[in-house]
């Protein structure tokens, strides 16, 4: 579904689909004026996103991971397959990957065929759209490699599972690190300004100011 409607006016396209049993929230970005996108999260049914790019006319540059769980790559390779997009993921969440059939297995789905990243997301790098670009802030906790993308110009904030609308992400699988997943909401997220609008990668958006005053996790 279309979100953020006041961004239209920038020429910008930004879709939210909620991709598999997981309920993964699948962001696309394209830009109405080079035609160009990226895709964030892929988790599940890559034909379905595959096809809302065609309808929307756009042509994927990059694919970006926020984490290697399962509900968040699972369907990153099938899209590199039908798009030629390069996959995108922080390097300390590479192991995970290896471990597909484990992570599979503890929520009951058939293991997607994965392969290692195109290219890292290290900690500040720029990524996204040349009239769109994101910075990225590596925030380990939920995983080792989890990061977030900050759109300054846009004050906007794609959280993955690092932050929700009043919870975080959880902690208890292999890699997490409650203390470090604290850590990186407070160091590197509430930093930001309060009016930053954060979409996450299950549930509804929230902002960076409703967080910080209300999240009964972080106050």
């Amino acid at each position: 579904m279309p979100i953020l409607d006041e961004l239209e006016n920038k020429a910008m396209i930004l879709e939210s689909l909620t991709v598999g049993p997981l309920e993964t929230n699948c962001i696309l970005m394209g830009d109405e004026g080079t035609h160009e996108a990226i895709v964030i999260d892929p988790g599940d049914e890559a034909e379905l996103i595959h096809q809302r790019l065609t309808e929307l006319g756009l042509h994927v540059k990059q694919i970006i991971i926020t984490h290697a769980h399962i509900d968040h790559v699972g369907a990153a390779l099938s899209l590199k397959r039908l798009t030629g997009a390069p996959i995108l993921l922080n390097e300390n969440d590479i192991p995970l990957l290896a471990k597909m059939d484990e992570q599979a297995g503890l929520v009951g789905l058939a293991p997607p065929e994965t392969a290692p990243p195109d290219g890292d997301l290290a900690d500040g790098q720029c990524v996204g759209l040349k009239n769109y670009p994101a910075q990225v802030l590596l925030t380990p906790g939920h995983t080792p490699g989890s990061i977030c993308l900050h759109f300054a110009p846009l004050d906007l904030l794609f959280s993955g599972d690092t932050l929700y609308a009043g919870s975080i992400g959880r902690t208890d699988q292999a890699g997490g690190d409650y203390d470090q997943i604290i850590d990186s909401i407070k160091s590197r997220l509430f930093t930001l300004p309060g009016e930053t609008r954060v979409l996450t990668g299950h549930g509804p958006e929230t902002t960076i100011g409703e967080e910080r005053s209300s999240n009964p996790l972080l106050r």
